[in-house]
């Protein structure tokens, strides 16, 4: 959900920054754009659609879980040249790093579940074991590899909305909205905004 608000917030401000001076928006820039649709299929239909992610084993969309994060580093080191996909490729490699090291899943301990759902029973969720149909698995701080890189992170209390996010979540959410916001800029800002190029 962290990249869903980037997408929104990063289009919108990207979006309103073209409008308001008169610009095309220049996702013309981006290269290889369609490996992004070829990454959000598999995690679309193991995280969302409800009448496959309950039919999906969990080894299988493990394994297609990381070969769409495998593609959109593909698509990041594609357009690596633009100082955006900086914060975007060190995400995706934070996050891939950490679900590798940890049986293909994202980590989240007891206690960032407790939190995400206080009122919830003990049988909600289970110990090594996957959280509902999340991309997470609850595990110890102490067995979890990497621990500061797993869903450890929350949002403040006053914003009324419970979601874990990883310090890659964070790079990729940064990454994402710069992006976008720079698409609705001038096309001499290209310049600046591509190195090497």
């Amino acid at each position: 959900m962290v990249l869903v608000a980037a997408v929104l917030i990063g289009l919108i401000l990207g979006l309103g920054r073209a409008w308001i001076k008169k610009r095309n928006y220049r996702v013309y820039d981006l290269r290889a754009p369609g490996l992004v649709l070829l990454a959000f299929i598999p995690q679309f239909l193991i995280f969302f659609f409800p009448v496959t992610r309950s039919r999906i084993p969990d080894r299988a969309a493990s394994i297609l879980f990381i070969s769409s994060l495998i593609i959109l580093i593909a698509f990041s080191l594609f357009n690596i040249r633009k100082t955006s996909f900086w914060p975007v490729t060190a995400g995706f490699l934070l996050n891939a790093g950490v679900i590798l090291l940890n049986g293909g899943w994202m980590p989240i301990s007891p206690a960032t579940v407790q939190k995400l759902f206080p009122a919830a029973a003990e049988s909600f969720w289970k110990l090594g074991e996957r959280l509902g149909y999340s991309k997470d698995i609850v595990l110890n701080q102490e067995t979890t590899r990497l621990w500061f890189l797993s869903d450890r992170l929350i949002l403040p209390d006053w914003i009324n909305y419970r979601v874990a996010f990883s310090v890659g979540d964070l790079l990729l959410f940064i990454g994402i909205v710069w992006l976008l916001w720079s698409l609705g800029g001038k096309e001499q800002d290209k310049n600046k905004e591509n190195k090497n190029e």
